[in-house]
């Protein structure tokens, strides 16, 4: 794994990691159990519920560790009651042997009269290993959960929640705190199993560093930002590295302007913008810094007849960006099909480039030069002919379904956004809620280009302004004093913050 991917882990992950430290250091399992449920029940003890605390427990090791968390709190003077969602019986193992050390009862009823007044539930149901969808009586249980009112502290994760994909069914734990054991895994980051962690709390049960386990995916660190080369003495603005951006129509313009800024802002030496010869006075008047190349053919929009001219500005260009503000008109879509492929440039496709190819995502595997794809839900929804909402439910299969189609680098936009190429995946874990404003996206695109044209490979690329994106983002917040007031135009003046690692951006 590239060293500026923190390591996440896949169900299979942590059950090898968990196999390599029982079996070949020789770490008994229920000294693991124990660690797990201090450290759940520590995580309990910091909310100092008012009123008993109530641990909901599977059958499988996920309940031993419920166990374990009710005896330890106990101990520190809560009242404490465990409920078996299955016989003890059903218990086996480690988890079996913490049932014979604290007194539990099997529910077999309703539990929403037996959840009233709690001061905290722990949700010990299911663990990493859950994949689907709940059935009875662990659905009704968590539903109950779910509506009892009281804060909620996950065991590993949040039963309903698959841990390899963070997908989840229709009904999954609401945690208000997730105690992830050992190491994060990856349905804690990616949504919708995001939206069930609350507070994620990763807990040292015991398990030494260095487990010859292939991680899943990685977190995407600032600290890949290091890679992009800067500018020496004998710089120029051509090595410095060009971008070429195409797209642009009458009531859009705005989108190629900001993603021509943000190119520039992120390192690129020399910007030119292909748009309609009719708007382009628009550029010239506002963005001095970027060179224009007016395109025939169009009323107020590319078309087909615009062809040799779009293409003609990419010829020297190091990277490009193919799409913002470039519109539905038929003539449009037509140009995207037309040139899209021919464009020598490694190229980020965005926007209504994307959309341009919807249904047809497997055309985009006859470029010869890299693809970068940098859709939203309903972008990638189109892409692979089906509805956004199935997009949302599976964000990571999604993405890397379509990085294989198309044979590129996928940037699946988000507070998760994923980037993937089919193989490799990588994460941001770095929330900034400032950029769920119009604008944002051309942002991104244009700084993946500038990262490309300075020498990036494309995975990388797009990881490291996907980073700088977030914090920039967090920035501008930062400056304009509030998320809700950030505009676009704020996170391109951040830029210079988000590309440095050094900073510190909160």
């Amino acid at each position: 794994m590239e060293p500026w991917l923190t390591p996440l882990y896949d169900a299979e992950g942590m059950r090898a990691i968990d196999r390599w430290a029982i079996e070949e250091l020789g770490i008994p399992s229920l000294e693991l159990m124990e660690e797990a449920g201090r450290a759940v029940a520590e995580a309990v003890a910091g909310l100092a519920p008012e009123g008993p605390v109530r641990v909901v427990c599977g059958k499988g090791n996920n309940a031993g560790d419920g166990l374990v968390a009710a005896r330890h709190l106990a101990e520190m003077g809560f009242e404490t009651e465990v409920f078996l969602l299955w016989s003890g019986d059903d218990l086996s193992g480690d988890a079996a042997s913490n049932l014979e050390r604290f007194e539990a009862e099997h529910l077999d009823g309703d539990l929403m009269g037996r959840l009233e007044d709690s001061g905290a539930i722990v949700d010990a149901i299911f663990g990493t290993g859950f994949s689907g969808a709940p059935r009875e009586p662990a659905a009704g249980a968590i539903d109950a959960i779910n509506r009892c009112g009281a804060p909620v502290v996950a065991c590993d994760i949040a039963s309903g929640v698959d841990a390899s994909s963070g997908e989840a069914g229709d009904v999954a734990i609401e945690a208000a705190i997730t105690v992830s054991f050992h190491a994060p895994k990856l349905g804690h980051l990616i949504a919708p199993g995001k939206w069930h962690t609350g507070e994620l709390v990763v807990a040292p049960i015991g398990i030494p560093e260095g487990a010859p386990v292939e991680p899943a995916a990685g977190a995407i660190d600032a600290s890949v930002l290091e890679l992009a080369p800067g500018r020496g003495s004998r710089s120029t603005k051509f090595s410095s590295g060009q971008v070429a951006i195409a797209g642009g129509s009458r009531g859009l313009t705005g989108a190629v302007r900001m993603a021509s800024q943000a190119a520039i802002r992120a390192g690129a030496g020399y910007a030119t913008v292909a748009v309609p010869a009719d708007l382009e006075s628009i550029f010239e008047l506002a963005q001095p810094e970027v060179m224009s190349a007016g395109c025939p053919g169009g009323d107020g929009c590319l078309a087909p007849a615009s062809a040799k001219a779009v293409l003609k500005a990419f010829e020297r260009a190091a990277a490009g960006v193919f799409g913002p503000g470039l519109g539905r008109d038929p003539g449009s879509i037509e140009l995207a099909r037309e040139v899209v492929g021919s464009i020598p440039a490694p190229l980020v496709l965005d926007a209504d480039g994307l959309n341009a190819f919807a249904g047809r995502i497997g055309d985009l595997v006859a470029r010869e030069a890299p693809t970068i794809l940098t859709p939203h839900v309903g972008e990638l929804g189109s892409l692979l002919d089906r509805a956004s909402e199935e997009i949302s439910s599976s964000r990571l299969s999604s993405a890397r379904e379509a990085a294989q189609a198309a044979d590129a680098v996928v940037v699946l936009k988000g507070d998760d956004t994923i980037v993937t190429d089919g193989d490799r995946v990588a994460v941001n874990i770095l929330s900034a809620p400032a950029l769920a404003t119009a604008g944002t996206g051309d942002v991104l695109s244009g700084m993946v280009a500038a990262l490309l044209a300075r020498g990036l490979d494309p995975y990388a690329a797009a990881c490291a302004a996907v980073i700088a994106h977030a914090r920039a983002g967090l920035e501008a917040a930062a400056q304009v004093g509030t998320a809700e007031s950030v505009i676009a135009t704020d996170v391109i003046a951040a830029i210079p913050a988000g590309m440095s690692p050094a900073r510190p951006v909160e």
